[in-house]
This record gives structure tokens, C-alpha cells and sequence, in this order.
């Protein structure tokens, strides 16, 4: 399912100016000087991984599909661009029949991704690739931040269920896309129904301590909750006296209550408390989900809690403390010259200070050790050493301008899990540490 095909009232009529103004200026200064049309080759990559963190997590790329078909230059827009000056009109002019028509090779979406990694490689005329910059990077950057604190959660959570309800810790929009990116990296719910509408993740919520302080007293509040809600609901028992709201849970909703949700206090006493109590209470399938500004750290100390599902917000909306990837979008490669056939040729920007960059058009692979797991992100040039031949991380996403790899989110999902799962053992720390694999640079060749 994607949005292009479901035609959404939430969907952004037209991507163009989700960019910065000089991706324009140097469109209009390419067109005067000749060089729009040459054949690029812009990629994708981190130089480095967030502090601390093993391993990316690769998320958004189907929004960067939708984004991609819905870069166009309507009339409203060309008129904006026309009164502020940004543009000339020979420019204009082009922008209007712009249409992107080259293609976009990529990590899929849910594998993981290390420093150097070419997440996202897109080639055509520089005209038409550099103009896609601002809005790839904006949702790479932020769909995979919070993928990789999703992915850290569900690691230290285990078999337990999340539960995604960031929502108002955030932007409306970054909320459906976090909820989005948070079910690709491991969650299993969320409370956001635009998501739930959009990208049919499974949506869950009962209510909040407002309901419980409309009614008169808790009691009045739990049976009316049962009594349209039914028995499985989910009760928040911690409003006022958490045992004493316990006791009448149960004896209103029976051993058939679903849920109880803790919300507040020292989590892990409380929880072995209230299964203490529901288990003498008779209500020994009655769960205890528990929330209160969890991040991946607090739900691995909750492991040896009787707990069995999470709720996670702030901390997973914001990418438990990195809010982005640190992606960059630089051009590779470029033909010797305008003419058809031109080969290309490799760029790189040299720098001190950490941001240099490789030339050449890059393909990626994953060595394996001898047991099956990943030892080494191989990233070279020209031709792929035979051994690696199966083991390539790039998929077409688009080609010609038209999108060729849309997936149902939980086929991203499901690659994800698989992916972790192929990482060693030490990926799911949560410790301090380099990142798990090595990236190993191949050198074979010109940027063609």
C-alpha cells in the first residue's frame, strides 16, 4: 500500500518546494553556462554514525518515491518562484515541464546502512537530480534517525510488543512519518490514526488520566470504559491509588481485563507489584503495559519486569537523542562533457575537517563469515569482485522516471528484522561502541 495509489487528502500536492533556493540558483546559472544537461551522479551517505550507535537503519524510501513522482512546478508555485526573483525565465520555462526521468538505485528500505555506505545513488542531468537534494535528504535523515532508535527499542524489548505515541511530541506531519519509520524498525502499534489511515499500521489507544478525572470517582470511570470499550480493554490504573485502582479494575471488568497501564512511579517495582495482585486477583492473563518517557536503556531495565508491552513517545520521536541521520547529497561522478556518450568521470570535494567525500559511482556489498553473519560493508567502484556479486546491497528504485519498487511497509518491516538479525550479536548492545562492521573501500575503476 502507498499513498500515490490511495490518493490521500493528507497527500502534498507537489514536492518542489520542499528544497533550499540555491538548488534553483544553480540550476538557473547551469542552464546559462551549458552544463544542466550533463549526465550526474549524485549519492547518498553518512560520513559517521550517530555517537555511540553500531549500526543506520535505512527508512523513508517509499516517501521518497512519492516525494520524487510529486516534484512538479504548478502554476501557483512557477508564479511564486516568478514574483520573489529567484528564477529567470528561461529557467521557468524549464521548470514547468520538469519531470524527473532518471533513475534512483538504493539500499531497500529496512536494511541497515554503515559510515560510507551508499545509501542512495540517483543519476540523470544535473539539472534534474541536484533539484532533489533538499527533499531526499529531509526525509532520509529523519525517517532513518528514528528507524534507528525504533530498531534499539525493539532490540532491548525482545519479544514484547511497542507501541508507537509520539504524536504530540512532535510536528503533526513528522508525527505520521515517525510512526511510519518506527514500524519499519521493530514497533508494532501506533496511536496515530493519520498513520494508521495512511500506511495501514495498526492503531491502538483507550484513554488518558482526563477520562478518569471527568468521572466522580475511579470506579464510575473504569465501568464506563467497560461498558463500551468491553471487557479486553485496557485500564489506566494509576491516577490515584495504584492497588487500590487495581482491586477495582478487576472487579469491575472480571479475570477477562485485557490491559492495565502504568504510567508513573518506579516502574519496574510497580510492575511486579500489580502481577503480584492481578495473579491473586484470578486475573493472571490480564497484561501490564507500562509507559512514562521510556527510551531503550529504561526498557532494557524493565527486561526482568513482568511486563508485556511498551509505549514509547518523546524519546522515540526525537530519535532518542539524535534526531538525524547526518546524511549528505553529493555529487560522484559527471560526464567529461555534454555530449551523448560522454564518459563519466569522478568528483569528490576536498576538505579538511572530516567532510571529504570519494568519487565514482559506487556499488555496495556485504561480506559474510563463515558463519553466515556480516563481517565487513564492502563499498567500491567499477567492477564487483565476483565473490560479492550476490551479495550487493543496491536495488533499482527507479528507472526512466518511473518509480519500480514499491513494497507494502511490512515487507520493509520484515527486511529489517531479518537484516539485525544477520548483524552480529554485539549490534544490539547498547553500550558505547564502534560500529559493529567495518566499511572496506574498493578502488576499480573510473566513475562510468
Amino acid at each position: 500500500m502507498n499513498t500515490a495509489d490511495l490518493g490521500l487528502p493528507v497527500d502534498v500536492p507537489s514536492t518542489a518546494l520542499f528544497t533550499d533556493q540555491y538548488e534553483l540558483t544553480m540550476l538557473r546559472a547551469a542552464l546559462k553556462a551549458g552544463t544542466a544537461g550533463r549526465r550526474s551522479v549524485f549519492e547518498v551517505f553518512t560520513r559517521r554514525l550517530p555517537d555511540g550507535r553500531r549500526y543506520g537503519v535505512v527508512a523513508g524510501t517509499g516517501r521518497v518515491l512519492d516525494a520524487v513522482e510529486n516534484f512538479r512546478f504548478d502554476a501557483d508555485v512557477l508564479r511564486f518562484l516568478r514574483e520573489k526573483g529567484i528564477v529567470d525565465e528561461e529557467t521557468l520555462d524549464w521548470l514547468a515541464e520538469y519531470r524527473f526521468g532518471g533513475d534512483i538505485w538504493g539500499y531497500a528500505e529496512g536494511e541497515v546502512y554503515f559510515p560510507g555506505s551508499p545509501i542512495m545513488r540517483v543519476e540523470g542531468t544535473f539539472g534534474e537530480c541536484v533539484l532533489l537534494e533538499t527533499v531526499i535528504l529531509s526525509i532520509l535523515n529523519h525517517d532513518s534517525a528514528i528507524a534507528a532508535a525504533a530498531s534499539r527499542m525493539a532490540s532491548a524489548a525482545g519479544e514484547r510488543p511497542l507501541i508507537e505515541m509520539g504524536a504530540r511530541r512532535t510536528h503533526e506531519l513528522a508525527a505520521v512519518a515517525a510512526a511510519r519509520s518506527a514500524y519499519v524498525g521493530g514497533f508494532t502499534t501506533t496511536s496515530d490514526l493519520a498513520a494508521g489511515f495512511r500506511y495501514n499500521i495498526p492503531t491502538v489507544g483507550t484513554s488518558a488520566h482526563a477520562f478518569t478525572l471527568l468521572h466522580d470517582n475511579e470506579r464510575d470511570a473504569f465501568r464506563a470504559q467497560v461498558d463500551a470499550l468491553g471487557r479486553d480493554t485496557t485500564l489506566l490504573v494509576d491516577t490515584y491509588d495504584v492497588a487500590e485502582a487495581v482491586r477495582t479494575a478487576v472487579e469491575i471488568a472480571g479475570p477477562e481485563l485485557g490491559a492495565v497501564r502504568i504510567d508513573s512511579g518506579d516502574l519496574l517495582l510497580v510492575a511486579h507489584r500489580v502481577r503480584q495482585q492481578l495473579d491473586e486477583l484470578g486475573a493472571t492473563e490480564t497484561k501490564i503495559v507500562v509507559t512514562s518517557d521510556l527510551d531503550e536503556y529504561a526498557i532494557a531495565s524493565l527486561a526482568a519486569a513482568p511486563v508485556d508491552a511498551y509505549g514509547v513517545g518523546t524519546q522515540l520521536v526525537t530519535g532518542s537523542g539524535h534526531p538525524t541521520a547526518s546524511m549528505v547529497y553529493k555529487l560522484v561522478a559527471r560526464a567529461e562533457s555534454g555530449a551523448d556518450g560522454a564518459p563519466l568521470v569522478p568528483v569528490a570535494k576536498k576538505s579538511s575537517g572530516g567532510k571529504t567525500s570519494i568519487g565514482g559511482r559506487k556499488w555496495a556489498a556485504r561480506r559474510l563469515d563463515d558463519y553466515g553473519y556480516a563481517e565487513a560493508e564492502v563499498v567500491g567502484t567499477g567492477p564487483v569482485p565476483e565473490d560479492l556479486a550476490d551479495r550487493q546491497l543496491l536495488v533499482e528504485l527507479v528507472k526512466g522516471g518511473t518509480v519500480v519498487a514499491r513494497e507494502p511497509l511490512d515487507a520493509a518491516r520484515d527486511r529489517h528484522a531479518a537484516a539485525r538479525a544477520n548483524l552480529p550479536l554485539s549490534a544490539t548492545q547498547l553500550s558505547r561502541g564502534e560500529p559493529v562492521i567495518p566499511t572496506e573501500y574498493v578502488h576499480g575503476g573510473s566513475g562510468s
